[in-house]
């Protein structure tokens, strides 16, 4: 019990499963809040990273990111025909390798930003032209810039990520291309928060990446630091204390029926959990759940996909809650149990997720909907989605509300990206 609470819990991008995210990221914390009233704004917005290492078998359980600084000197290529696929990088001619980046987009190249690079990749590899295990992977080629500065030089710049791949993949990338492939990094949407970082519960306030306020539809690098940062030393202070010295402030002592509703709804779930006895792992669950959320709601949406996702995880969600296998008990420390519950809540977001994406029309940076694109990229609609979707809880069995903040744009007026 609390006056006032500061919820701080990160991301929900392990909602894929597979992701970058550290394991123990999850979605508890703000998805319980928006069923207390919590509005959840944006939830569709996701940043796909397009510089990860590739996955290599059904055994993992997360990816790996590497720096987006590589694509400085790395050069982003695939074969130009889907039989040279399966051939050693050095045995594939220059002039059969497409530099794909740098022909779609020749004023920024390799450092076309994340959302492009990332699209770009899973186009080639949708084309039958990726690299590696089952074809999901893309080269970044480090071979010119050895040749023109040398491999000491990259070494200085590069030598601990290097080390790092190669320990991972068990190739040398001073001596052969690295391979990388997108995955999901970061997730844009949360809480819905005013200026002082408040959400619509009354004294909950959300910092980071558990709000949605400081990056829209898309995220630059390194602008995750500088949210933490504004809002945990700029912010917070000032604003908590003054909600602090001005809210009317009962006390509520442990009596109070709220306070013993919620302890008896957690022991009720943790003895229905307990309880199932079925034949599925928590894990298996979970990785059908990512697999169906990257294929409909991933990189690239459409209509139909959603669609189908919002068939496919409420028939997940009853498998879940009759067939799950959760062994110990509740009486001790029980990661499976933990696990359990924070899927039992990544299998409610996800549909919240998806409607949001389904109900938003437009491509606008880490959402993209292939019905709304312009020779290949993003097309926004500014007139009829320039707002962030808040959506409010209404209750079990029903759609969540939505409630829409106008975007209003005095100064910086909105504008067309092109990287061409």
């Amino acid at each position: 019990m609390a006056d006032a609470v500061v919820l701080g819990t990160g991301g929900y991008g392990n909602v894929f499963f597979l992701s970058t995210n550290a394991k123990g990221c999850n979605v508890t914390a703000t998805y319980r809040a928006y069923k207390k009233g919590a509005a959840f704004a944006n939830p569709c917005f996701t940043q796909i990273h397009p510089t990860c290492i590739p996955q290599s078998g059904d055994h993992q359980s997360k990816l790996t990111l590497m720096s987006e600084s590589l694509r400085n000197d790395g050069r982003v290529w695939v074969p130009k025909r889907k039989e040279d696929c399966g051939k050693k990088p050095a045995d594939i001619a220059e002039e059969d390798r497409d530099y794909y980046l740098e022909r779609k987009y020749p004023s920024f190249g390799n450092l076309s930003p994340r959302d492009i690079a990332s699209r770009a990749a899973k186009e080639v590899c949708d084309e039958g032209r990726g690299v590696g295990p089952g074809g999901r992977g893309v080269y970044l080629d480090f071979a010119d810039a050895i040749h023109r500065l040398g491999e000491s030089a990259i070494r200085e710049r590069y030598g601990n990520l290097f080390e790092m791949y190669e320990r991972i993949t068990d190739e040398n990338p001073y001596k052969v291309p690295m391979r990388i492939y997108p995955a999901v990094h970061y997730t844009m949407g949360g809480l819905w928060v005013d200026y002082n970082l408040m959400s619509t519960i009354p004294g909950l306030h959300v910092i980071g990446e558990a709000n949605f306020s400081d990056h829209g539809a898309n995220r630059l690098g390194a602008s995750a630091l500088m949210q933490g940062l504004a809002d945990g030393y700029f912010v917070l202070p000032y604003t908590i204390g003054n909600y602090l010295a001005t809210a009317k402030l009962p006390k509520i002592t442990a009596d109070h029926p709220e306070f013993v509703a919620a302890v008896a709804k957690v022991e009720a779930t943790t003895a229905k959990l307990l309880s199932i006895k079925g034949t599925r792992t928590v894990d298996s669950i979970h990785r059908e759940l990512g697999h169906i959320m990257w294929e409909k709601c991933g990189m690239a949406r459409n209509e139909t996909g959603l669609k189908e996702a919002l068939a496919l995880i409420p028939k997940l969600r009853e498998e879940f809650w009759n067939n799950v296998n959760v062994p110990g008990s509740g009486a001790e420390l029980n990661q499976s149990l933990e696990k359990a519950g924070r899927l039992a809540d990544f299998l409610e977001f996800a549909e919240l997720m998806v409607t949001d994406a389904l109900h938003r029309e437009e491509s606008c940076g880490g959402h993209f909907r292939e019905e709304y694109q312009e020779d290949g990229e993003a097309k926004r609609n500014d007139e009829k989605f320039a707002y962030a979707a808040a959506w409010e809880y209404a209750g079990e069995g029903k759609p969540p509300i939505l409630n829409k903040e106008p975007l209003v744009f005095e100064n910086v007026h909105l504008s067309t990206r092109s990287y061409k």
